[in-house]
């Protein structure tokens, strides 16, 4: 009869309703995180010495102590709902011809990022397959993000979340 007694009571004490307390004080403001992503396809050859220089878009702020990480289009993997991209972070190495060398890799200010490659290959030798419609994906990010939060700047995806989670305002952009 004691549990009955309490169990109504619990139940009472649970739905009870009164008015509204008055509000409590304003809370500080949010972290207010504006990381940048954009896309680029690009050529290498000869002419350009197997480099290419890229210039951040006009309409994307970019400070000299933002981090900058740049991604390989290393394949797409067939879904049901489309195909999925999968992106290596840079510097990304491909062996060749019995271990020879090619390297992907990139070195930015805060105008512009260089892709070029690399290796200890005549790059004069490589197929389209290595030089042709090559897509990266170039982030932007705070500084402040990259100092505060403990995330593999590596990891595009780990990247993404993050800024995902700190409800970051993250625009993809392809030129």
């Amino acid at each position: 009869m004691k549990k009955l007694i309490v169990l109504l009571f619990s139940v009472a004490l649970i739905s009870c309703e009164g008015p509204q307390g008055p509000p409590g004080p304003p809370g500080f403001d949010g972290v207010n995180i504006l990381g940048n992503v954009f896309e680029v396809n690009v050529d290498f050859t000869p002419n350009n010495g197997f480099s290419n220089l890229i210039a951040f878009p006009n309409n994307i702020e970019v400070f000299e102590s933002d981090v900058v990480m740049v991604y390989l289009l290393e394949e797409q993997v067939s879904d049901p709902s489309g195909p999925i991209d999968v992106w290596t972070p840079l510097p990304q190495s491909f062996f060749v011809d019995g271990g020879a060398q090619v390297v992907y890799n990139f070195n930015h200010t805060f105008l512009d990022v260089n892709l070029f490659l690399d290796g200890n290959v005549n790059l004069n030798n490589l197929g389209p397959g290595f030089t042709n419609n090559q897509v990266f994906r170039i982030a932007i990010l705070p500084a402040d993000f990259a100092e505060e939060f403990d995330v593999n700047l590596q990891d595009y995806n780990a990247v993404m979340q993050i800024l995902k989670s700190q409800n970051a305002d993250i625009e993809v952009q392809s030129l």
